[in-house]
């Protein structure tokens, strides 16, 4: 309770959910003693994949005995996921008396939620400035809240696609400027770029960042992956090949995820990760909401004996990997889907094929979700189109065979949601 209260007076402490701008957090970070220039700091920019790179990431220095402080947004089933310490998650009453202290030293400051949430995660690393922090920063990055270090390890550039492209003026709402907003800023430490969608985007992230005096790392310039039918898969980069396990997570583009991530740890040679640290690593990787099997709880117990999964893709570039993983499975696919009333709707299911049923439902709790009602008459196009009011509906109303399985997906907020439900 006392954490809630915290955080409804934190909401009020700027009139906008988002204004971009570093000048508030930056203020806010020197009344802290800019506890975010004493970290050594990845950061992972980009638009998808950087949550699940995040994953790898820390599963491999794990394994080589670093102890990580994991900044990510948006949290999925509670705020706490924001603010990992030393590998654990904050608990309530620390997460309060951490967000009360910045409180008090704020004074009322004029402040948007996030940035104030992202000082607030980098004053708490104080008690752990000795690990390795690793912290995500997205929407477009040059004016993110965490783009305010002055030094840092390695930059990340994951997967990146047109969203939340109604933050851009309406002339600007282009790949390119997406990219520039992202990768313009960059730190010149190293910069490693995972594989993109098209040359097209690799070619534009080049010319962004072609001034930047880091070191760059290019998807298949630099590094590689093969996959393998026999369940291994072959890493390559200038320091030697790797046959390694597949991860613990599903789907072809979790290759290239751990591939980037394996290349940022190998680059950063100092830290002395070893082959064993990365093939242990990636079994044991802890990833939520992205391609995520549900295999126990109440939604397992409405599909019984079929599959069910979960992912929080809400762009094309999203759909369109969640598709080929489906398609490759040869199967009948049911989806229960929620989004947001700012996403690409209809360019978002264009990228799924040959589904079985579809079925829209509200987001509970979030007023800038479409309704699903409102989702329904846009599909209206689709064959064994439905709305229901709940998750729980939802499931029980989709008829289900042998070998059938279910997706639910289209929103982050929705996952959140669905696994606090199950």
């Amino acid at each position: 309770m006392k954490l809630q209260k915290v955080l409804a007076r934190l909401q009020k402490l700027h009139p906008k959910e988002i204004d971009l701008s570093l000048d508030r957090v930056r203020k806010l970070a020197k009344k802290l003693g800019d506890p975010q220039d004493d970290l050594d700091c990845i950061q992972v920019c980009g638009t998808n994949g950087k949550f699940s790179t995040i994953a790898v990431l820390r599963a491999i220095l794990n394994e080589a005995n670093y102890k990580c402080n994991i900044y990510t947004s948006p949290h999925i089933k509670k705020i706490n996921e924001r603010f990992v310490y030393n590998d654990k998650e904050i608990e309530d009453d620390q997460l309060a008396n951490l967000l009360q202290e910045v409180e008090e030293i704020n004074n009322g400051e004029q402040i948007t939620f996030f940035e104030f949430l992202t000082a607030a995660f980098f004053y708490g690393c104080k008690k752990y400035n000795k690990n390795l922090t690793i912290c995500e920063f997205g929407l477009f990055a040059r004016f993110d809240a965490v783009n305010i270090l002055k030094k840092n390890l390695a930059n990340i550039v994951t997967a990146c696609s047109i969203d939340h492209k109604e933050w851009l003026p309406k002339n600007e709402q282009t790949i390119e400027k997406i990219i520039f907003e992202k990768t313009s800023n960059l730190l010149s430490s190293n910069i490693i770029v995972a594989r993109q969608s098209s040359k097209k985007i690799t070619e534009c992230i080049k010319k962004n960042i072609s001034k930047n005096s880091a070191k760059k790392i290019f998807f298949n310039e630099d590094y590689n992956y093969l996959s393998n039918e026999n369940g291994f898969f072959y890493y390559q980069d200038q320091y030697g090949d790797l046959k390694l396990p597949m991860p613990n997570t599903l789907g072809e583009f979790q290759l290239e995820n751990a591939s980037t991530a394996i290349s940022t740890l190998r680059v950063l040679e100092k830290l002395n990760i070893k082959d064993q640290h990365i093939k242990s690593g990636i079994t044991k990787i802890k990833s939520i909401a992205r391609l995520q099997e549900i295999k126990s709880g109440r939604l397992k117990n409405l599909c019984k004996n079929n599959k069910i999964f979960c992912d929080g893709s809400h762009n094309p570039d999203g759909a369109r990997v969640l598709n080929n993983f489906f398609e490759n499975l040869n199967c009948k696919v049911h989806i229960v889907i929620g989004m947001m009333a700012n996403k690409d709707h209809l360019n978002f299911m264009s990228h799924f094929k040959n589904i079985s049923s579809l079925t829209t439902i509200d987001i509970p709790n979030q007023p800038n979700s479409i309704k699903g009602k409102d989702l329904k008459k846009k599909f209206s196009n689709y064959p064994n189109i439905k709305y229901e009011s709940s998750i729980e509906n939802a499931i029980k109303s989709i008829k289900l065979h042998d070998s059938d399985v279910v997706l639910i997906c289209g929103s982050l907020y929705l996952m959140g949601e669905v696994l606090n439900f199950n």
